[in-house]
């Protein structure tokens, strides 16, 4: 009963005021170059919330939002979902307060979940190898799209938003555009680089869309994830290995080499040393097999 009558809630019609205010909101963030993922995201979070707490900005309260994170851990909903739900309305109510449209905050630094951040997943020295092996079975273009990832530590979105006038085959580069709509130069394997070099050979274009569909269109970030479910499949691969898998190996294999901290934050377009040293934390398996040898 109580959760058709919160669907039933969620239908009503927001007020005009708060549309605005919300509206004023993203625009900001499309102002800081915030991501269009990003900005489309938070406008469904803020919409849902205020689709059930449908009250003017200044009545908010705490419990207010203390009961809708309450009803997320009821509906099962993980503890990175509701940080990231906490997090966008702390944001906006932090907005809110320095536009003067409200009086305090409210939202509180204790509502948010405390998340023990998981290791990234990578693949080992024997998956690598047979990644590769397999990867030979795959058409030209999608050989490319994984050999390019892996090697260059690129995201799918900004292998997908690539054109040929990005790549310098010469220098082994590419100029991506990562997030909040920043470029980056990229370096890539030899291997890699020839496997380009083929590729662009037949498809006997020399500007547009680096990587197309059959219809002669870009090809999607998503089309890129399909790639690897079905090399996954093919070469047996873990069970939840995805684009961003590679993005991982690449960090962690560049770190394991003793690369410069710092050049390796550059090519994954990290802003913070932070976010690139949580590589250094993988165990390799070699570590763990002498863990085992003399541990049990």
């Amino acid at each position: 009963m109580r959760k058709k009558c919160r669907a039933k809630r969620c239908k009503r019609i927001i007020e005009p005021e708060l549309i605005k205010i919300i509206d004023g909101y993203l625009l900001g963030l499309k102002a800081s170059d915030a991501a269009k993922a990003t900005i489309t995201k938070y406008r469904h979070i803020l919409l849902q919330f205020f689709g059930i707490y449908n009250k003017p900005i200044q009545e908010l309260t705490c419990n207010d939002v203390q009961e809708w994170l309450n009803t997320l851990v009821n509906e099962n909903k993980s503890k990175r979902t509701i940080t990231l739900y906490f997090t966008v309305l702390n944001n906006f109510s932090k907005y809110c307060l320095a536009k003067g449209y409200i009086k305090k905050t409210f939202t509180k630094r204790r509502m948010r979940p405390k998340v023990t951040r998981s290791l990234p997943k990578f693949l080992d020295s024997q998956d690598i190898a047979r990644l590769k092996l397999y990867a030979d079975r795959l058409c030209p273009r999608d050989r490319v799209i994984i050999f390019f990832l892996l090697t260059s530590g690129c995201r799918r979105s900004e292998a997908a938003g690539l054109d040929i006038e990005d790549i310098d085959l010469a220098n082994r580069t590419a100029t991506v555009l990562g997030k909040g709509g920043k470029t980056r130069e990229v370096h890539f394997s030899i291997e890699c680089a020839l496997l380009l070099k083929e590729y662009l050979a037949s498809e006997m274009r020399d500007n547009g869309p680096l990587f197309i569909n059959r219809f002669g269109n870009r090809l999607s970030d998503r089309a890129i994830y399909r790639i690897t479910t079905k090399l996954r499949k093919m070469a047996n691969l873990p069970q939840n290995f995805s684009p961003h898998w590679l993005r991982h190996t690449f960090g962690r294999q560049m770190l394991s080499k003793d690369a410069d901290l710092s050049f390796v934050a550059a090519e994954l377009g990290h802003e913070s040393l932070n976010t690139t040293r949580i590589y250094t934390q993988i165990p390799t398996r070699k570590l763990i097999a002498a863990y085992n040898q003399r541990m049990g």
